[in-house]
């Protein structure tokens, strides 16, 4: 699934931390949570890593949500950035 695939299911995949000085980090994915990462820029396929390998420690289990119209304020969506 290329990202132009992976934006129109309307899932992201959210890393909420689990300090309060942290941001969320938020990625498009498919409905079961898979990430392309060959389409994820450099900044953001070390941010998606960087987020997994933490679990439980600065972030709290993902979630899989809709993606919403609108964006989160506060959230960093970082699909495709270099």
């Amino acid at each position: 699934m290329d990202s132009t695939a992976a934006a129109a299911t309307g899932y992201q995949i959210r890393f909420e931390p689990l300090g309060a000085a942290a941001q969320p980090l938020v990625f498009h994915c498919e409905a079961h949570g898979r990430v392309e990462l060959d389409d994820l820029g450099e900044r953001a396929r070390v941010d998606y890593l960087y987020a997994r390998a933490l679990v439980g420690r600065d972030f709290a289990q993902p979630a899989i949500v809709r993606r919403a119209l609108h964006r989160v304020q506060g959230a960093r969506t970082l699909q495709g950035m270099g």
